[in-house]
């Protein structure tokens, strides 16, 4: 949901500790800035402690659902230039049939910033949403012909509170209770202490939620 050509990371690298701010800028390549589409992956990249490119561009289009079509040749470049840039970096783990592969997790410095990014527009970022989401079932409700009967305009606004609430029950449902979520990986029964991790950190196998 972040709008705008760039997100400018200035204003919120200056809110850190002297010292955090001298290690940043230090790893932190080039401008300070980055599109709505970077920080989107650096988001999805931190929520699931790692991703491989593909099951990123998988994810991408889970989380795009249809407005949007996350292809190879546009996020293999965007991750590269993360990782060039000092936001990314890159960790070997056995993949699920026995090979390495590539999982892209964030450097400390690319996980602070975006912390306290996320920290500084979090309440803002809600109240787009929700004006977001009021425009856009206005005009969902309004989008029938000017001779639907009542009946008809009373079971679309139905429609729409019912998705509406299942909406946010799934956003509930989403926010973990308490930090540090135990989970056990079905490749070796490792138990994990990670949030919605992609990948079990001892034998590489996946854990995305299918």
């Amino acid at each position: 949901m972040w709008l705008g050509k760039f997100l400018d990371l200035k204003e919120d690298i200056k809110d850190m500790a002297f010292e955090i701010r001298k290690k940043i800028k230090e790893n932190i390549k080039g401008k300070q800035k980055l599109t709505p589409l970077e920080f989107t992956i650096l988001e999805f990249i931190f929520n699931n402690k790692g991703f491989s490119g593909y099951d990123l561009i998988q994810r991408l289009n889970d989380h795009f659902a249809g407005t949007w079509t996350a292809q190879s040749g546009t996020i293999y470049p965007i991750l590269s230039k993360l990782k060039s840039k000092g936001f990314l970096k890159i960790k070997q783990v056995k993949s699920e049939i026995g090979p390495l592969k590539k999982v892209y997790i964030l450097t400390e410095s690319g996980e602070r910033i975006l912390k306290v990014k996320v920290n500084n527009n979090f309440r803002d970022q809600m109240k787009f949403i929700k004006n977001f989401l009021i425009e856009l079932t206005y005009v969902y409700i309004h989008s029938l012909s000017d001779d639907a009967e009542e009946k008809e305009i009373d079971g679309r606004i139905e429609e729409v509170q019912e998705l509406l609430k299942k909406t946010f029950n799934g956003v509930m449902k989403g926010i973990p209770p308490k930090m540090g979520v135990i989970i056990t990986c079905p490749g070796c029964n490792a138990e994990l202490d990670q949030r919605d991790a992609a990948y079990c950190s001892f034998c590489g196998t996946s854990l995305s939620k299918k």
